[in-house]
């Protein structure tokens, strides 16, 4: 069978060449004569494989020494508890930005362990656009923001300029898409299932000078100082998914880095976008000035008719356009895996069904 297009906004594809390699070494990883998912995490060739994949990261992203790179489990819903617990611990304060469903369920969570204040949300509007925020409380430990919104497809156009505060920012679906300045953010989190790998993995980058001691109780898994000291070790980590994102960095890194994949990236969106915009069928639901180069959400205004092209994609094998219940319609998740192809074939599909509707 060939493989399909698969628009899906996470579990996403992963590159075909990381795929292949994994399957090459599925039952002997580099003559060891073990999977990598049947040996220890305390063996040497294990601890090499960890090292190797923080290298990349750190490479591909430019991430300061003073910064740590944490491996962890739980995705990234787990860090909702584990951000407050470990950062709201001056003032028992903090700022959130709510901007879709994602950075709603953080504030909410981050309300068992302090005090929250949300700045602006745009709820108001279905999520289509990124409220602007400039004024943040003096007293908060820290300003939360959901980089990219998967659901809705937008992106904040803007790093917020909280200065002495600490911006925090959840990455999930944008990371590695193109480059961001690290050093803009104390703390950055990320699950790896949308653009770096299968699901289990959830990657914190975390300024060192923010790991302290976490607010009393706080489980031992989710404190950041324990993780750190330990090297993501202090239990089993989630070994075969971390090998998986160190191939994607890897890939990352042989094609040209983030620059590279954000031009890559930059053209699909944009071609997309122009169909959409002079489509008399295809209407995009995002803002135009914080539209989302990863999750693409789109609509025909009928709902019978969005069914029908659902259907017919997936029998078409452009599979997993169905948006999300929340904005309805389709969403074309295109992250960093989907080639320009697949682009292109969606596109050409939807002319084919816009001049067969109207």
């Amino acid at each position: 069978m060939n493989r399909i297009y698969n628009f899906s906004a996470g579990p996403s594809m992963l590159p075909l060449s990381v795929l292949e390699r994994a399957a090459a070494e599925m039952t002997n990883y580099n003559g060891s004569g073990m999977s990598v998912m049947e040996m220890s995490h305390r063996s040497a060739v294990y601890q090499q494989i960890i090292d190797d994949t923080e290298r990349d990261l750190r490479t591909l992203m430019g991430i300061p020494d003073h910064y740590k790179v944490l491996f962890l489990q739980g995705g990234a819903t787990t860090q909702f508890s584990a951000v407050p617990l470990n950062l709201m611990t001056k003032n028992g304060k903090a700022d959130y930005i709510v901007s879709g469903q994602f950075s709603g369920k953080a504030a909410k969570e981050a309300e068992r362990y302090g005090e929250v204040r949300v700045l602006a949300s745009s709820k108001d509007r279905n999520f289509a656009y990124v409220p602007h925020v400039t004024q943040f409380n003096a007293d908060a430990d820290y300003v939360h923001i959901c980089y990219n919104n998967t659901i809705f497809g937008t992106t904040f156009p803007y790093v917020p300029a909280t200065g002495n505060i600490p911006l925090v920012a959840d990455m999930s679906s944008g990371i590695l898409s193109k480059p961001v300045n690290v050093s803009d953010y104390a703390l950055i989190y990320a699950g790896a299932q949308k653009n770096m790998g299968p699901s289990g993995l959830t990657v914190v980058i975390i300024r060192e000078d923010l790991i302290g001691e976490p607010q009393p109780g706080c489980p031992i898994l989710l404190q950041y100082k324990v993780q750190a000291e330990n090297g993501s070790m202090y239990n089993t980590p989630p070994c075969y998914a971390i090998y998986i994102a160190g191939l994607v960095y890897q890939w990352l890194l042989s094609i040209g880095g983030l620059s590279e994949m954000q031009k890559i990236n930059e053209k699909k969106a944009g071609m997309l976008y122009d169909y959409l915009d002079n489509s008399k069928l295809f209407r995009a639901t995002a803002d135009k000035e914080c539209r989302s180069l990863m999750n693409v959400c789109f609509v025909t205004g009928d709902e019978a008719l969005d069914k029908k092209f659902c259907a017919e994609a997936t029998a078409a094998g452009l599979s997993n356009l169905k948006g999300h219940r929340s904005v309805g319609g389709m969403r074309a998740s295109i992250y960093n895996a989907m080639p320009v192809e697949g682009v292109e074939a969606l596109i050409s599909f939807m002319q084919k069904f816009e001049k067969e509707n109207t």
